[in-house]
This record gives structure tokens, C-alpha cells and sequence, in this order.
């Protein structure tokens, strides 16, 4: 499959008042909310001021003014027919937005250009041109045909590997670059506490572990989360130093200072929030439909419990280690009591003792 990320050219200046009025009459925003929405836009000038040197005032015609609440809104509702009648699969956040599409057959490959030409159109028809030159293609899979894509004679520009809302998404999917950047980023902050604060006090660095460092290795791991050894160890070393870090602890074993910290690995926290998730998913807590990521099993025996998840076959470790895999055998070891608890927050409370006779501390 490929998938194509897509950079529109000054997004927030380039949004053209009167189409953006248009839209938002069309959606239902009439009367004299749509009049002050119009006089706020309007009346508005600018000009250029360069060694002393003033241009003449002309009037702003176009754009949302940035750093209020109301502009980024009026962004999305503008942008927000971009993907009408798109086949592909198409995902918009703020100025961003990708689409990711099959590239297995002539078919597949005509209906992602043709789509990628809707894009072009909408873009010419609203005045939102898009940047190309950070437009960028992702090649994913051995067999991919490596497609050009180009947009008005430009060729979109093919990268290994994109960031993704804050992740790492590599054409291999592997989980070691995003894993070196969140561990790095994550020492860097350890260096800094460190050196900024004297006393090493347990209460003290805990707290700053947690609310400055951990979100970091946190981040959509969901997503990214290692299974390679080395990489989960690339993650659990920031915590080791950071539990050394302590006044007291410097010279106690790593299981020992987590049991003094009440903490637990990072893995089997990783762990915990699978499985949190997977009850969310079941009892529909969520909203998301669980055969999407589940079969549950057919075998009925009297062991295990009723939500019992049959496990498939996977070739690569990259659906071995996908979410709906993963946390099977996980799942499955968990008492009934647990799996069919009547609140999140038992499910949690049976959790915590499940694991804590399974992987001694947590």
C-alpha cells in the first residue's frame, strides 16, 4: 500500500472569505451568527515593514486570524469537504491530512490517482493550493510497485520514513527510530532535572519523572509499541535511570526500587493498557466494534472464560505484534471474574492483583 501525506501552502492565510461564508451557510450557520462571523473577518488590513520602510495598507481578503478560538474551527469547516467522494481511506487533522490506499492491482493503482486528482480539483476549486514540495509518498510492502505521483506536473517526493502526528512511521514499520527518539528525548529531560534540582528527594523526582518524562516513552505507544527486545530495553533504560536518579536507591536492584516506588516496567505497563483497552472493547465502553479486532474462539471447555480470543497465524512479526494479536494470550490468562467485571474501575482493581501474582510487583 501507499500512503500519501498532504501539506497545504499557508493553510490558515489562504482560506478565501466568501467561500468560507458560503460553506458555512451551507452547513446550517445562518443569520446573525454568520453576520458577526462575517464582520469579524472583515475590516481587517495589513502591510509590510521592512528598515523603516512602510508599504500602503490593503485589506485581508482571505485567512482565519490565527491564535483565537474561532479561527482554527473555521479551518476545519473549510477543509472540511476535501475528502467527498474519496474511495480511499482519508484522515484530516488540522492542516494535515494522508491518504492511505492499496496498490496491489492496476485497479487499486488507478483508484488512488484518481482519487489523488479529486484532491487536486477540490484544491484548485477553494483556492487551497497544496505545498508540494512537502507533499511526500510512503512505499509500504515488499512487492509495492513504487508508483510516481505527482501533483500538476510535480513529482511527490518519496521518503522512507514520515512523521506522523508526533510518531515515526517507518516503510518497514519497524519501531527503532521512533523507539531512540522517545528514549532521547526522554534522557535529555533526566539530564535536565538533574542538574536543575538539588534535592533528590523520592516525592520530588517521581513527580517530575512522571509528569515530564514518562508521557514521553507513553506517546501513542499503542501504535508504535516495541517488541524487539533491544527496543523495549532502549525504553526501559530511561526509567532505570531514572529510579537510580533517587536519594537512596542508587545502589538498589532495579525490581527492588520499582517495588520501593510503587511502579511497575514499562512493559507491563504497556501490558495493562492492552488489556484495559481490550475490556473497553468488549463491553463496549469504547464504541468500536470488536470483531474488527477479534474472533473470539469457538472451543468451549472449562477452562478459560467467555470472552476467549482465537489466535491466528501471522507470517510477519508486524501482525504477530499488531494490537488485535498481541494481547491474546494475555487476555485469555485472565480470570472470568476479570473479563467480565461490571465497571472498569473492578476490572482494573482484579487486574492489578492478576498481574501482581504473575509478574510479582506492579
Amino acid at each position: 500500500m501507499d500512503v500519501l501525506y498532504f501539506d497545504l501552502q499557508k493553510a490558515f492565510d489562504k482560506v478565501p472569505h466568501t467561500g468560507l461564508v458560503h460553506k458555512l451557510h451551507k452547513i446550517g450557520i445562518r443569520g446573525n451568527i454568520l453576520k458577526w462571523i462575517e464582520d469579524w473577518l472583515s475590516g481587517r488590513k495589513q502591510r509590510v515593514v521592512l528598515n523603516g520602510e512602510k508599504s500602503s495598507w490593503i485589506d485581508v481578503t482571505s485567512g482565519v486570524p490565527q491564535g483565537s478560538v474561532l479561527g482554527p474551527i473555521l479551518f476545519i469547516i473549510y477543509i472540511n469537504d476535501m475528502d467527498v467522494n474519496i474511495v480511499n481511506k482519508f484522515w484530516k487533522f488540522a492542516d494535515d491530512s494522508k491518504m492511505l490506499g492499496k496498490v496491489g492491482s492496476e485497479q487499486d493503482i488507478v483508484t488512488l490517482k484518481n482519487n489523488l486528482q479529486k484532491l487536486i480539483d477540490w484544491s484548485d476549486r477553494w483556492q487551497m493550493p497544496f505545498n508540494i514540495n512537502k507533499c511526500k509518498v510512503l512505499h509500504m510492502g515488499i512487492s509495492n510497485p513504487l508508483i510516481e505521483y505527482e501533483i500538476k506536473g510535480e513529482k511527490i517526493q518519496v521518503v522512507e520514513q514520515e512523521i506522523d502526528l508526533g510518531v515515526i512511521i517507518k516503510d518497514n514499520l519497524k519501531r527503532d527510530a521512533r523507539c531512540t527518539k522517545a528514549a532521547k528525548k526522554g534522557n535529555q529531560i533526566l539530564g535536565l532535572i538533574f542538574r536543575t534540582f538539588v534535592c533528590k528527594d523520592k516525592k520530588i523526582l517521581l513527580s517530575l519523572y512522571k509528569s515530564l518524562v514518562r508521557p514521553h516513552l507513553d506517546y501513542c505507544i499503542q501504535v508504535w509499541r516495541p517488541f524487539l527486545h533491544k527496543d523495549v530495553e532502549v525504553l526501559e533504560k530511561v526509567q532505570r535511570r531514572a529510579t537510580r536518579m533517587i536519594e537512596g536507591l542508587k545502589s538498589v536492584s532495579y525490581e527492588e526500587r520499582l517495588r520501593k516506588l510503587n511502579l511497575t516496567t514499562l512493559e507491563t505497563r504497556r501490558i495493562r493498557a492492552d488489556l484495559i483497552e481490550t475490556y473497553k472493547i468488549f463491553h463496549g465502553l469504547d464504541n468500536l466494534n470488536s470483531e474488527a479486532f477479534f474472533e473470539l474462539s469457538q472451543v468451549r471447555n472449562t477452562r478459560g472464560h467467555r470472552y476467549k480470543i482465537y489466535k491466528k497465524d501471522f507470517r510477519s512479526n508486524f501482525g504477530k505484534y499488531s494490537f488485535g494479536n498481541r494481547v491474546i494470550d494475555e487476555w485469555n490468562s485472565l480470570p472470568d471474574c476479570a473479563v467480565s467485571a461490571d465497571s472498569l474501575n473492578t476490572f482494573k482493581n482484579l487486574l492489578g492483583n492478576h498481574l501482581r501474582q504473575v509478574r510479582g510487583f506492579i
